[in-house]
């Protein structure tokens, strides 16, 4: 029933919830290639969400970042591995970029999908070996930092915002940067991507701290044990511990911690919009741009938001397939950004009387709304978008779907012809809906 009552207050989301279903369809069909198929199927089972982004990169670009972004998925996963000792799990981290040249090398470890993901690992690294040279260069590269950097992570805390920013980088920022070189080798950006390396770590920094900051509950819950990357000199402040933030006591001190660590992140918004703004590609853009309104659009959603203690906080599903669908300009990721910009300095600004770090919020939010406000005044002006009635976007999604499925070959021609008739019954209603103005 809440699936259904979101349908109903939120109508205008549904035709792009319906499209998405039908990419995450399309992002199923796999290569004829074995290897390939391999990776697509994996990437499909650990990032549907993402496998679904990609699809629409051209097939060479589109190889090189699955196969980049399930060997940091590999890496990662011997990082998170509790059980992989610390006398193991070190050394191999720092030769992992070198693990992924031999066919032969696989590894039991992790947990659902990643299990499956390391022991046929050869798969991987036989259509890494079929990349050209040049993303190969990247990618290695991209894993020996990033493996090094985990490395020194694996015993280290992170205490300080100063650590809190360069484990965010090795995790992260150096995805951004890896991503660039790929934009750059693949001619679909300039070659200034492959030296933009201040921004592009700013754009991974920006994703990671936000997935930091909404995580707090799966990550203090993990079993064997926790592993937290809130910086102490934050959390510090606010408790003793920072399991203490789970108990409805300490409520008011928790808020207070996660509103700070979000106001951190949007320290990072206005460079990823400067890089957004460099990009000339309409497809490399949307890849970038989808996951950073999520990352902003969280933000807002946990910004004061105490169910980040108690459970999992994100977008609706037909809020994130709009935007999957739709973005496909630097006016569409301004109108974005500063709709969430708004929201957080709304919410700052009910709050400067009892939240120190609630000036700083509300300063940082309306920085992002005058660079999205300038930015849009900068653009050549777009054609307005159509408003469609509550009816009309119901039927036009309904209709949709049908007519995804009725152009499906492999249907019986008894069921063609009954979505036929449903779909006449379907405009019949939407006149009569119309002429009753509902």
């Amino acid at each position: 029933m809440g699936k259904l009552r979101e349908v109903l207050e939120h109508p205008d989301e549904l035709i792009p919830l319906v499209q998405m279903a039908f990419a995450a369809k399309r992002a199923k069909v796999l290569p004829k290639d074995k290897s390939l198929a391999f990776c697509y199927d994996m990437l499909n089972r650990v990032s549907r969400s993402f496998a679904v982004v990609i699809q629409s990169l051209p097939a060479e670009l589109r190889d090189a970042v699955c196969l980049f972004y399930l060997v940091l998925r590999a890496l990662d996963t011997v990082e998170d591995d509790m059980a992989v000792s610390v006398d193991v799990k070190v050394p191999l981290l720092r030769v992992f970029h070198e693990k992924i040249y031999d066919r032969s090398w696989k590894m039991s470890c992790g947990y659902g999908p990643y299990v499956d993901l390391m022991q046929q690992y050869p798969l991987v690294t036989d259509a890494f070996l079929r990349l050209k040279p040049m993303y190969q260069t990247v990618i290695a590269d991209i894993t020996r930092r990033m493996g090094e950097g985990m490395a020194e992570f694996i015993e280290k805390e992170v205490v300080t915002v100063k650590d809190y920013d360069l484990y965010c980088h090795y995790v992260a920022g150096l995805v951004g940067i890896g991503l660039s070189q790929l934009f750059a080798s693949s001619k679909l950006e300039s070659e200034e991507f492959a030296e933009m390396e201040d921004l592009a770590n700013h754009m991974g920094l920006f994703l990671q701290k936000t997935n930091i900051i909404r995580d707090y509950l799966e990550d203090i819950n993990e079993e064997p044990a926790p592993r937290m990357f809130w910086p102490k000199e934050v959390w510090g402040r606010y408790a003793r511990k920072l399991d203490e933030f789970k108990a409805p006591e300490n409520a008011a001190a928790a808020l207070g911690c996660l509103n700070e660590l979000v106001t951190d992140a949007l320290r990072h918004a206005p460079q990823s919009l400067a890089y957004m703004a460099k990009l000339r590609d309409r497809d490399v853009f949307r890849f970038c741009a989808i996951p950073q309104v999520m990352a902003i659009g969280t933000l807002a959603m946990c910004y004061n938001n105490h169910g980040v203690f108690t459970g999992v906080v994100k977008m609706r599903r037909g809020e994130t397939a709009k935007y999957v669908q739709q973005l496909g300009s630097m006016s569409d990721l301004y109108l974005a950004f500063g709709r969430f910009a708004a929201s957080l300095a709304a919410q700052s600004s009910e709050l400067i009387t009892c939240d120190k770090n609630a000036k700083l919020t509300l300063r940082r939010a309306g920085e992002i709304q005058t660079i999205c406000e300038n930015g849009l005044e900068q653009l050549p002006p777009g054609r307005k978008p159509v408003q469609l009635s509550r009816a009309q976007v119901l039927w036009k999604a309904v209709a949709y779907f049908g007519l995804g499925y009725q152009a499906r070959a492999h249907l019986p021609a008894v069921w063609q012809q009954c979505i036929a008739y449903v779909l006449i019954l379907m405009l019949f209603a939407f006149t009569v809906l119309r002429r009753a103005k509902w």
